[in-house]
Parts: structure tokens; C-alpha cells; sequence
């Protein structure tokens, strides 16, 4: 168990725009930093993180919290693992007191996956650079095809003996054992229990995730055998999802973000020749054909997709058909294309690096006049086929959620195509009417299966719900004076650590102004109970909690409630002073009135609730004389509600 000094150190030194900004392209927004949430698909961004708080949140699907939530959120860690992992980001050595042997055993579940893959990584290595058979067969290949060796180290290239269970034996000699090396697919156990590498006799490409730890291989065979796959790539395990990792991404993602423009390559090789020209931000989609899955991870970082497509013509048709999903994400998509025969690989060491970087950067094109030109060839005069590729762009224009950007092709493909633009914006609007249309009638027939999977519901209540007057009591929603709680723990988070400087009150904080006007007041939220007992107990002992308290408290409802009272997705532009002249006052340039209003519209609820009970009771007590009992009882707390309704402005019907 890490100790308590090394976890403040943790929480005092991590920045959460450092931490979040090596995993989401941040752009500054006002007070805010914003970017598309990792957590769930969207295209506008709804993600804020705010630096003077430390925090994290998302408008969009409501996650949040400080750095260490967000390493267990995004990377599936544990709070020690998080916690360890940002002890590592920022140089700091972790002190750790014993675990039980089950706290162990749990923790090491997971983490001996990764240190096996690490440790494969470190054979393989160490085969290519430092045995004969490396050198000979491994290091001469890739230096055959033009690689240098800063390259080759700095994506932990490496290489497989071919011997049946090289690796294997020497993990099991090193301690590992043979279950995590079955479960991240680096040996294979066959029908006879006979135990093997799956990797024999290839060079070796290690996959790492967004942190930099190798989750699983690819590896290439040298060997000229068709009847030999040429690609092996790690199965799915529980640290490795291929269709949510992009190869090159951990060297990548700050050239990505910093250049605001991701190349995306097919191979293995390709990452490693573009990296060598010295274009870094360059990705692949790590054998596997691109998922959607994919194109958002691109999406975190930037907006922009360029793809380096091989030059073969066949090639290049097929992988059309499978891009229109990146146009649907909302990025935008160029594409370059390499000559005949050559891939981003051959061509790169072809020409050199220089002529290489040149070229991609004056050959990139628009994906759809790329695409629609690539097909007119192929259609050539036909009519028929012509008129199939018309639709054939259309349709890519129509997944193209911006409708201006959308426009703006339609135009642009009128020329290219000879077709007036009336027709295709024609056609565009039939597309999108008809995939909405179908997407409403999917709504429906879900809608509808989900209420003939059960009793069908009454259209209204059971007559015994209801008397003359309508619904009875039994019917009636009970009102809460949930807001009013939750406003009054805001501006304990916002403003309690401030001083009170106002008419005949002096020396004392926000905070313990409002405890002491709300200390006959029962609070009903049980989240708002606790943090307000809390408070209160603070108090009493001379301390003063802080909203920073709340927001990295260890139980996550508690945390949640204070990240959400503490952030806004509003922010009030800079632009209503600065060019309009329009100032604009904010709650904090009169906090008495706030203060106050916050204590005294949870008074008024608490006060009206007490009067609708009293005025049930009034109504059905028999006894004379409890009757009028209860009825100066009202006057009493009507006055009290009088008084409260002329503070804040309201009118009472009398």
C-alpha cells in the first residue's frame, strides 16, 4: 500500500492538463480547456478541464474527476496503478507499506501481463542486436531494406529464434509463469500440452498502448514459404484490443497534436520509414482493418486524417470503400497517394528522406475528389458506370455531418463530375431524408419490441389512485428540497474559504456564516447530509475544508457531486467587454445577496413544506382545540415565511 505522504506528493505535483493532454488534444476555451471526451463518441467537444481546480469533466456522458480518476477511467487501472503511473510520469519514487497476499495476488493479476510482454520485448531485442542468428538473419534484413539502428531501438524492434520455445523457456527460467505467457499469446499450448512460441523465427514489432507499455507483437516472417502466414499478430487478451490500438500512436501523439494532422499508414514498416524521414506523426492500424474505434482514438488529438495509400490500383479501390466511416466521425480526410508499386515503406527509401516528406506534403488531396477521380477513370465513358459513381460520392458527401463542408464538396464535384449542382444537392437531400427515415422506423420497431417484451402497461391509473379532486394523495410525486441542498454545498465549495466583510459582520469565513445559519436545518440528500456533517465537524475542530477536499475525496459519490457543483459547461466570453462594451456582473460581485439567497431559498423550501403539513394536519384533526393549537403554529411559521419572501423579492398571495 502506498503511504499517505507519497500520495499527497502524487496529488500536489501531478498537472491534470498535463496528464489529460498526453491522452486528449486540449484546445483553451475562456477560463477552460476543452477537447473531445475519451470516454464515449462525440463530435463536438463537451470535455472541460479546468486547471485551477484540477479537475476533469464531461458534459456528454458526465465523468469526472482530478488525474488520478482520470488514469483509472481511461487506462482501467487500479487507484494504486494510477497512482503509480503518474508517480512514474513525474520522477517520483513510490514508498508502499506490505500488502496482503490477496491485495497482491489481485493487484498483480493484470500486471503480469504487461511485465511479461515487457519482458519479451527485451529478448527479442536482445536476439537481434546481440546473438548470431539476430544479426545474421534479423538486423542484415532490416538493414537490407535501408533502416537505421536509432530507428530500429527506439520502436524496440527485435527478433524471434527459430527454435520451437526459445522465448518461452527462457520466461519460465526467469520466473514468469506459463499462464500470463498463454494469456497475452506469446506461447501456445497444443492438443498434446506440448507448450511453443508463437512467434518463431520473425522479426519482431512490439505494440504499445497511449503510455508506452507494450501490450502485444507483431511479428514478420522471413521466409519465403507462401504456405508461412507473412504477418502473426498478438490474439485479444485482457491488456491487448486491436480494434483500440493504433501502432506508432505512444511516439506519435504529441507530433499529432503539435502538427494538428495524423498520417495514417498500413503497416508495421510504413510507421517505422515515414518516422525515419523525419515526419513523426504517423500511425497504423495495427493489422487490422481501420475501426471506428480507431478513428476516434485519431479524433482526441486532431481533426485531421491524412492517409498514405499503397499504389497499387486495386488496392487503393478497395480501401475507398472503407473510409467513408472517418468522413462519418466528422474529421477531415486527404489522402496521398504513391506511384505504382511502391508503398510509404519502399518509397521513402527509394528516394531518400527529404524527397520523401516533400512529396506527401504537396500530393495530398481531398478524400472525395480523390475518390471520384479514381473512379471516373475506372468508368471511363459509360454512362451506366458513370451514373453508379455519381451516387457512389453522394454518398460519401452525405455522411459528412458538417452541413456546410458538406455543401462546399457538392460544389466542387458539380464541376468535376459535368453535373449541375441542383442535381447532386437533390440526391444528397433524398440520402440523408431516407437514412433518417430508416434510422426513425429502427427507433420504432425497437421501441415497440421493448414494450411487447413485457405486460403491456394501462393507458392511465387504477381507479382507486383517483377521488373527485383527481389524483390522491397516494399519486402525488414528493417534492424535494434537493436544488436548494445542492446550491447551498456549491457555494460552500465556491466561496467558503473567503471572508465575510459585510454590515456588522466581521473575522469570519463564508463557510462557517453558512453552517451557523443553517444549524437548525436538516439536510435530506444523503450526499449533501454528509458533506454538510462534515463541514460541520471541520469547524469544530479549528480546520477549514476546502472544495479540493470534496473533489479527490475517496468516495467517488461524494467526489462526483463536488466535481459536478464545481464545473460549468458555460463560460461568458471575453468578447461581451472587450468588443461590445457590455460588462457584465457575475454572482461573485455581490456575495452577500448570494450567500443569502442560497440560505434563504432552502429556508423558504424547508418553511413550505412545514406549512403544507400543518395545514393537512389542521385539516384533519376533529378536536377543537388542537385544531387552534396547530393553527397558531401556522401563524408563527407564516411569519417566518413573510419575512423570508420579502428578502427575496417574492409576492404572497394572501
Amino acid at each position: 500500500m502506498i503511504n499517505r505522504e507519497t500520495i499527497d506528493k502524487i496529488m500536489d505535483t501531478a498537472r491534470i492538463e498535463e496528464v489529460v493532454g498526453d491522452f486528449v488534444h486540449l484546445k483553451k476555451r475562456g477560463t477552460s480547456l476543452i477537447g473531445n471526451c475519451p470516454f464515449h463518441g462525440e463530435k463536438t467537444p463537451s470535455f472541460h478541464v479546468s486547471v485551477t481546480k484540477g479537475i476533469y469533466k464531461c458534459f456528454g456522458c458526465g465523468k469526472g474527476g482530478d488525474s488520478v480518476r482520470f488514469i483509472m477511467d481511461h487506462e482501467k487501472y487500479s487507484y494504486p496503478e494510477a497512482l503509480k503511473f503518474l508517480a512514474n510520469k513525474y520522477n517520483i519514487e513510490v514508498e508502499e507499506t506490505e500488502l496482503t497476499p490477496q491485495d497482491t495476488e489481485a493487484q498483480n493479476a493484470k500486471e503480469s501481463l504487461y511485465v511479461v510482454s515487457q519482458f519479451a520485448t527485451a529478448f527479442f531485442v536482445k536476439q537481434l542486436w546481440e546473438t548470431q542468428e539476430g544479426k545474421t538473419i534479423g538486423l542484415s534484413y532490416f538493414k537490407e531494406r535501408g533502416f537505421r539502428e536509432d530507428i530500429l531501438k527506439k520502436f524496440e524492434v527485435g527478433y524471434s529464434p527459430d527454435v520451437w520455445d526459445a522465448m518461452t523457456q527462457s520466461a519460465v527460467n526467469a520466473g514468469h509463469k506459463l499462464e500470463f505467457l498463454e494469456q497475452t499469446g506469446l506461447s501456445i499450448k497444443n492438443d498434446n500440452g506440448k507448450i511453443y512460441d508463437r512467434f518463431r523465427g520473425r522479426v519482431m514489432f512490439p505494440i504499445h498502448n497511449f503510455t508506452g507499455r507494450v501490450i502485444g507483437f507483431g511479428g514478420r516472417t522471413l521466409k519465403t514459404d507462401k504456405n508461412v502466414p507473412k504477418y502473426v499478430n498478438s490474439p485479444e487478451s485482457e491488456i491487448y484490443h486491436k480494434s483500440n490500438v493504433l501502432y506508432g500512436l505512444f511516439h506519435a501523439k504529441k507530433a499529432i497534436r503539435d502538427l494538428d494532422n495524423c498520417y495514417l499508414a498500413e503497416g508495421y514498416a510504413d510507421v517505422l520509414s515515414v518516422h525515419q524521414a523525419g515526419v513523426e506523426n504517423v500511425v497504423a492500424s495495427s493489422g487490422t482493418s481501420l475501426t471506428v474505434e480507431q478513428i476516434k482514438l485519431i479524433g482526441r488529438f486532431t481533426q485531421n486524417v491524412t492517409i498514405l495509400f499503397d499504389g497499387d490500383a486495386a488496392g487503393i479501390k478497395a480501401s475507398l470503400r472503407g473510409l467513408d466511416m472517418i468522413l462519418e466521425e466528422g474529421l477531415n480526410v486527404k489522402i496521398v497517394s504513391f506511384p505504382d508499386g511502391h508503398d510509404p515503406d519502399s518509397y521513402m527509401h527509394h528516394v531518400g528522406a527529404g524527397a520523401f516528406k516533400t512529396y506527401i506534403e504537396d500530393n495530398r488531396k481531398d478524400f472525395i475528389l480523390y475518390k471520384a477521380n479514381v473512379l471516373l477513370k475506372e468508368a471511363g465513358t459509360d454512362p451506366i458506370k458513370r451514373a453508379g459513381i455519381i451516387r457512389d460520392i453522394v454518398e460519401s458527401i452525405a455522411k459528412i455531418p458538417d452541413p456546410i463542408k458538406a455543401s462546399v464538396f457538392i460544389r466542387e464535384s458539380s464541376s468535376l463530375l459535368q453535373i449541375e449542382e441542383s442535381i447532386l444537392l437533390s440526391e444528397l437531400n433524398k440520402m440523408r431524408s431516407n437514412k433518417s427515415k430508416k434510422a426513425f422506423e429502427s427507433n420504432q420497431r425497437s421501441n415497440q419490441n421493448n414494450y411487447n417484451s413485457g405486460a403491456p402497461e394501462p393507458l392511465g391509473p387504477p381507479d382507486d389512485l383517483w377521488d373527485d379532486n383527481g389524483p390522491s394523495a397516494t399519486t402525488q410525486v414528493a417534492e424535494t428540497d434537493e436544488n436548494q441542498e445542492k446550491e447551498i454545498i456549491r457555494l460552500l465549495l465556491a466561496y467558503g474559504h473567503e471572508f465575510v466583510n459585510w454590515d456588522n459582520i466581521d473575522d469570519m469565513y463564508i463557510g462557517s456564516f453558512i453552517m451557523q445559519n443553517l444549524a437548525d436545518v436538516e439536510f435530506e440528500n444523503s450526499v449533501c447530509k454528509q458533506i454538510v456533517e462534515f463541514y460541520k465537524v471541520e469547524l469544530d475542530n479549528g480546520r477549514l475544508p476546502t472544495a479540493n477536499h470534496f473533489i479527490k475525496h475517496e468516495e467517488r459519490i461524494i467526489a462526483d457531486l463536488a466535481i459536478d457543483l464545481s464545473t460549468s459547461p458555460y463560460a461568458l466570453s471575453e468578447n461581451w467587454l472587450n468588443k461590445h462594451l457590455i460588462y457584465v456582473k457575475d454572482e461573485s460581485m455581490n456575495l452577500k445577496a448570494t450567500i443569502l439567497g442560497g440560505i434563504f431559498h432552502l429556508k423558504k423550501r424547508k418553511v413550505d413544506r412545514i406549512l403544507t403539513s400543518l395545514l393537512k394536519e389542521i385539516k384533519d384533526e376533529s378536536d377543537g382545540d388542537n385544531q387552534m393549537i396547530l393553527m397558531q403554529r401556522y401563524g408563527v411559521i407564516k411569519n417566518v415565511e413573510r419575512e423570508i419572501s420579502k428578502f427575496l423579492g417574492s409576492v404572497i398571495v394572501k
